[in-house]
């Protein structure tokens, strides 16, 4: 406010003097030119009238002549203080608009409202630093599932576009330099409201320096960042940071994923869809030779990762010293049809478009379609503005980097206990893989299930807490029963239970015991969660779903049960609940 304060003045110094001066003068000139009363006797205006007068006279058209009417010599210097008074605040309203539209100016008072906005935020909420495609996709996701953030990105077309997005709830943003330390305190970093850093730039560099910032001020806060050089990732991880995403060995790993347990990657691929996102179809990927065209940071990755499969790969890259490209590459960018012939594209069964240009991916699909109809095709989407351009192509599998990215950040926010889940469930066979995806194709619709997590305490589950101290037994099943009809169990799946002393069961069994401090990972559809938590801070309707009895729930009605005639039976929970 001082800079905008400072700024403003120092602009307006000359005009404000300008104005000043001109009043100033006129004022005086009218105090000391005589005048004369009704009774034809010399009179001289006071400061006070002369004030007064120059003041309306300087604002508005029309007026009286006070006290008494004006001689020739009051009237010439009224006219030339007129157009003196005119001229000035022309110049002054002329100078003022000019500073309104100064980008200084502009910068100064986005920064000071953003300061405002966020330090008069009360709720918990994320900093997003980079607005590009993932940055994006979290900001819609968290303003979905009611988690406020604030937003910081260099380039100011992407905030403007981020103040015309209809989101839920108003997100602040502001254009700045992320690896400003001003400008992290100001986004809110040392507020206790503030549960998180995310850094989602382009720049390795300037995430990692919004890492460090973040870690060296506050250590205690949670800090998500993204990183897809394997040198800056570990960099990043020498200063604690909490979660690193690097989205070409997610892939890639999730990719070999479908040659050694195809269950598995149907698992992961419906816990980590997006909110309201259609159901996917698996296709499994043919074993053979896969050509991989862009030996850059993601085909190294996904090269890798089928190498630990033992899928034979062949490479066509066009700067094969730049990429350090092993022995036997193909020099080529793969959009020429001789290039994709001595790959051996007739005797191939997969080809993966892996470059960082959109145009060249598309390009090298349809190049190779022409050529093997029978390709099953990975395709690298490097920007979200190109998804007609790629659903067109049909592609196999298409992947964007920022989306994997933004599906892992929320994912992290909104479930942390997924990601526990899917690193234990990745230990397992394929056939504990096809009981699970038993079970959740049992609770499916056309929407891949949500994910949501329930801990056992005296915030989140007050009923079971009770019924807990009083050394009552809660099951797993009784909270995952329909509270309408305890006949029926709600359209969800326990996937993965972890207990206060950290001790983790995948799938545990309805008759498994909850205790305080245990915490649930459950999918299913949406209403079931709705119908699960009220069960939980509902004793009336936990007591009922445990013992099966519907006892009265308030003292009035507990003291006339007691009076009831033998074999007076009371309502049943499941019609009230529909009354």
């Amino acid at each position: 406010m001082h800079n905008l304060l400072y700024l403003l003045l120092r602009r307006m110094r000359t005009p404000l003097i300008v104005v000043i001066l001109a009043y100033a003068i006129s004022i005086l000139g009218m105090v000391l030119i005589p005048g004369m009363d009704d009774q034809g006797n010399p009179w001289r205006m006071s400061f006070f009238h002369a004030f007064y007068f120059v003041s309306f006279m300087g604002s508005t058209i029309g007026f009286g002549e006070i006290p008494y009417p004006f001689t020739d010599p009051q009237r010439i210097w009224t006219t030339v203080a007129m157009y003196m008074t005119v001229i000035s605040w022309l110049y002054a309203i002329g100078s003022l608009f000019s500073v309104l539209q100064d980008p200084a100016f502009k910068r100064i008072l986005a920064f000071t409202t953003f300061s405002r906005e966020v330090k008069a935020m009360r709720e918990p909420f994320y900093m997003v630093c980079g607005m590009g495609g993932a940055g994006k996709l979290v900001v819609s996701e968290l303003a979905a599932h009611d988690i406020r953030s604030v937003v910081v990105d260099r380039d100011q077309t992407k905030i403007q576009t981020l103040r015309l997005e209809e989101l839920p709830i108003h997100v602040p943003g502001l254009t700045g330099d992320v690896t400003d330390t001003s400008t992290l305190l100001a986004a809110g970093l040392e507020k206790t409201q503030c549960r998180g850093v995310i850094a989602l730039t382009g720049s390795d560099q300037i995430n990692l320096t919004i890492a460090i910032t973040s870690k060296l001020l506050v250590p205690e806060r949670t800090v998500i960042c993204r990183a897809e050089d394997h040198d800056n990732q570990a960099n990043i991880a020498s200063f604690g940071t909490d979660y690193i995403i690097n989205p070409y060995d997610a892939f890639a790993k999730r990719f070999a994923m479908m040659f050694q347990s195809p269950s598995m990657y149907l698992v992961y691929e419906w816990m980590t869809s997006m909110h309201e996102a259609p159901l996917s179809e698996f296709a499994a990927p043919p074993r053979g030779t896969w050509i991989v065209c862009g030996f850059g940071r993601f085909g190294k990755a996904v090269q890798q990762s089928l190498s630990f499969k033992g899928i034979q790969t062949v490479i066509i890259e066009a700067d094969i010293e730049g990429t350090e490209a092993p022995e036997g590459t193909i020099e080529g960018r793969g959009t020429e049809a001789i290039t994709l012939h001595e790959a051996g594209i007739e005797q191939a069964v997969g080809l993966i478009a892996g470059t960082d240009d959109d145009a060249n991916n598309l390009s090298i699909i349809m190049t190779a379609k022409k050529l093997n109809k029978d390709l099953f095709i990975v395709a690298r989407q490097n920007l979200s503005t190109n998804d007609t351009l790629f659903s067109a192509a049909n592609s196999d599998i298409a992947i964007n980097p920022g989306r994997l990215i933004g599906q892992r950040v929320v994912d992290l926010i909104t479930t942390p206990l997924l990601a526990d889940f899917l690193r234990i469930a990745r230990e397992q066979n394929e056939d504990w893989a096809n009981v699970l995806v038993s079970r959740v194709v049992g609770v499916l619709t056309d929407k891949p299930p949500e994910s949501w997590v329930i801990t056992i305490s005296t915030k989140e589950t007050p009923a079971i807490v009770h019924l807990l101290r009083k050394g009552a037994t809660v099951t797993l099943g009784s909270l995952q029963t329909d509270p309408r009809d305890i006949t029926t169990s709600l359209p969800c799946v326990a996937l993965y239970l972890k207990d206060a002393d950290h001790n983790e069961e995948l799938l545990p069994e309805n008759d498994e015991r909850l205790d305080i401090g245990d915490q649930l990972l459950i999918c299913g559809q949406p209403d079931a969660e709705t119908h699960m938590r009220w069960t939980a801070q509902n004793l009336h309707a936990l007591n009922y779903i445990c013992s099966g009895s519907d006892s009265p729930s308030g003292s009035l009605w507990r003291l006339l049960g007691q009076r009831k005639q033998p074999g007076t039976k009371s309502p049943g929970m499941a019609r009230d609940m529909q009354d």
